[in-house]
């Protein structure tokens, strides 16, 4: 079972990112976050929240121990750049590139478990035996669909007029 995880627009260089990133990959989830809560790079807060989001999304989805967890694949992709630019001698300017990263972090069980599906909201049915019901049943769903529509706006006859707010 595969539990993926991700996390878009950080605002740390993808170089940097993947330094911490490529430590992670093939380890158990304990040893993860071990290794990012004593970390000295400022990559690695962002990455043992992500890991935390994942371990979540694994336990309350698909009914997975984190203790049956490691880490298949951790991917450090390149963001969109932000543009800004310095000013230099003589009135020129150099850019400046702000560096984004999107991060995607896979757990995979190590022994395999029997698979759950995730959880899904029950669907009522109900059994009609008269077409009359069908009928009943048919004119309660107009109704509640010209209750759901967007009503047209009013028209104002003659001149324009200039408004600020719709009416």
């Amino acid at each position: 079972m595969e539990v993926k995880a991700r996390l878009r627009y950080l605002r740390i260089a993808p170089r940097k990112v993947r330094l911490v990133a490529d430590q992670l990959r093939g380890e158990t989830v304990a040893k993860s976050k071990g290794f990012l809560n004593f970390t000295v790079k400022g990559a690695n807060q962002p990455l043992l929240k992500l890991l935390d989001s994942a371990v979540a999304n694994a336990k309350n989805n698909f009914d997975l121990e984190e203790s049956n967890l490691y880490i298949s694949e951790v991917t450090v992709d390149e963001g969109p750049k932000i543009k800004r630019w310095m000013p230099r001698a003589r009135g020129s300017a150099s850019p400046i590139q702000k560096k984004t990263s999107h991060i995607t972090l896979t757990l995979k069980e190590i022994k395999e478990t029997k698979k759950t599906a995730k959880k899904k909201d029950k669907v009522e049915v109900t059994s009609v035996s008269d077409p009359e019901e069908i009928k009943d049943i048919n004119s309660r769903k107009k109704r509640r669909e010209e209750d759901l529509s967007i009503k047209p706006k009013k028209e104002i006859s003659g001149k324009k007029i200039f408004r600020r707010k719709s009416i």
